[in-house]
């Protein structure tokens, strides 16, 4: 097996194995995932700077054993970041990914998709994200786009401007970016009471229940990930699935695209994304309180 060197970060990182096979059936090497986000940095490294991630590793590739780790092992070298966060019983040290050298550190240990916390490491109580996974019932996209536009369009109601990503997987994902003044159980609660609306609006399409067999063929507007020590997919990260396919961040109106899925992008296929302009290049000036929002939903 290859043991490839990368200059990164001002950093010497050492790919081992980088010709092992993570995606055997698109032929596609570690190698391969470290160029993707070698090339995806620019766009990625700020979706994960300062927060803590939880690693989805795949060592004998994504059709062997999947790893979950959130604990930062001895063995990591001493540059990467770590922050100790409190659990039931102890405390974890998450590892934080602020530079290069670190993301592919992480490739080097089979780490194909990097999930992110949606608060930063300094206020773990206070996440200055929300996230509203819109999970289909079956493979029809149609629902999808109709219920991020209806998603979309309350919470503009509501005075809060929001972020759409493909996941890669099956829904899109609505962001909401938030001042962190307000802790987890309280943007959780918020979040609950927005899809409810949202499903009461829409009771054909859309529902809050978590039992699948209540849902009875409509979309599931999922909230849970709203909650301290939880996780969401990082935009631009690879997905343990056939054909690599790539968490995409897009703008409102290509909802209207009939074309559009969860896994539009791919690895071998993003490159050609990254040439158009970012549509989250000015999400940092979009962060709210949510005191307002709540106060308007309070009157719906």
């Amino acid at each position: 097996m290859t043991t490839v060197e990368i200059r990164a970060s001002g950093r010497i990182v050492q790919l081992k194995r980088a010709d092992k096979e993570l995606f055997p059936a698109d032929g596609l090497t570690k190698a391969d995932l470290a160029a993707h986000y070698r090339r995806v940095a620019r766009r990625i490294l700020p979706q994960l700077r300062d927060r803590p991630l939880m690693l989805e590793r795949y060592p004998d590739g994504i059709d062997g054993p999947r790893l979950v780790q959130k604990d930062t092992p001895e063995h990591f070298p001493d540059w990467i970041r770590r922050a100790e966060l409190p659990k039931a019983g102890g405390t974890v040290r998450y590892p934080v990914c602020d530079d290069l050298a670190t993301l592919l550190h992480l490739v080097g240990q089979a780490c194909v998709t990097p999930h992110r916390w949606l608060a930063k490491a300094d206020r773990p109580d206070h996440p200055d994200l929300l996230v509203v996974d819109l999970d289909p019932a079956g493979e029809d996209f149609e629902p999808v786009r109709e219920a991020a536009v209806l998603a979309h369009g309350l919470f503009a109601e509501l005075g809060l401007p929001a972020d759409l990503m493909t996941t890669g997987s099956r829904g899109l994902h609505l962001l909401v970016r938030l001042d962190r003044s307000a802790p987890f159980d309280e943007v959780r609660a918020f979040a609950r009471d927005a899809a409810d609306l949202l499903a009461r609006r829409h009771p054909d399409l859309l529902t809050t229940e978590p039992r699948k067999a209540a849902r009875r063929g409509r979309l599931y507007l999922d909230v849970q990930r709203n909650a301290y020590g939880q996780n969401a997919v990082t935009p631009y990260a690879v997905r343990a699935l056939p054909g690599a396919p790539v968490a995409v961040p897009i703008g409102r109106d290509e909802l209207d695209d009939p074309g559009l899925t969860a896994r539009r992008w791919t690895l071998t296929t993003v490159e050609e994304r990254l040439r158009a302009p970012d549509p989250w290049r000015n999400a940092a000036r979009r962060t709210r309180p949510l005191g307002p929002a709540r106060r308007r939903l309070e009157r719906l």
